[in-house]
């Protein structure tokens, strides 16, 4: 792709890949909260789409500890996501699923890390569910791999496989939560075939 198309993205895009992370948070509280069996309130996301080599700094200090869940995308379009959680709102979700004290900030073990792919795979099948309305494509989430690390360790690795795929990646912020604020970042990046797939769905070319 090249590196004009990036630069002449328009407004109208830019309304869509809003309209996504619209649907997809909504879709991703609906479900925590039908997990949880909890009222769940969602904060308007922030959307972005930006170059690859800006992952590793867009969410924050290379040096925080924080929860990255990752996912193949397969189906109509091929490609890679993550959703990315701080430590506080990872403990926040897995206390609330497992029933213990709120308080609780031990390391996570095998069935912590197992309750998080749940739910990483729930909020990323929200987000994968939207794109899917919105393009009328068949889009489906892979099984999801969870790891625990500073940010920087955790994005090198998927911004090396970005790279390979494509020169863009769509960066959705958003909050969800009850009492207790959950920041979360989702990550997409399709393949550049995919990419231009979405965009062609859409009614939207680049020239």
């Amino acid at each position: 792709m090249e590196n004009n198309s990036f630069e002449q993205m328009n407004s109208m895009y830019f309304d869509v890949l809003r309209e996504i992370g619209n649907i997809g948070a909504g879709n991703a509280a609906t479900a925590i909260s039908n997990m949880l069996n909890l009222k769940i309130d969602m904060s308007v996301p922030q959307v972005e789409l930006m170059p690859v080599e800006r992952i590793t700094t867009a969410i924050g200090a290379e040096d925080e500890v924080i929860v990255g869940i990752m996912l193949g995308v397969e189906m109509d379009i091929d490609g890679s996501m993550m959703f990315l959680l701080d430590m506080k709102s990872a403990h926040h979700l897995v206390n609330r699923l497992m029933m213990r004290d709120l308080s609780y900030d031990k390391d996570f073990d095998e069935m912590d890390l197992s309750a998080l792919k749940e739910i990483g795979n729930i909020i990323a099948s929200s987000y994968l569910s939207a794109l899917a309305g919105l393009t009328n494509m068949t889009i489906s989430p892979t099984v999801p791999f969870v790891t625990v690390d500073m940010a920087a360790a955790i994005l090198s690795v998927p911004a090396v496989m970005f790279g390979m795929m494509g020169d863009n990646a769509l960066l959705i912020k958003t909050e969800i939560g009850d009492e207790e604020s959950i920041s979360g970042y989702f990550i997409l990046m399709p393949e550049e075939d995919s990419f231009k797939k979405i965009l062609t769905s859409l009614g939207i070319s680049l020239q």
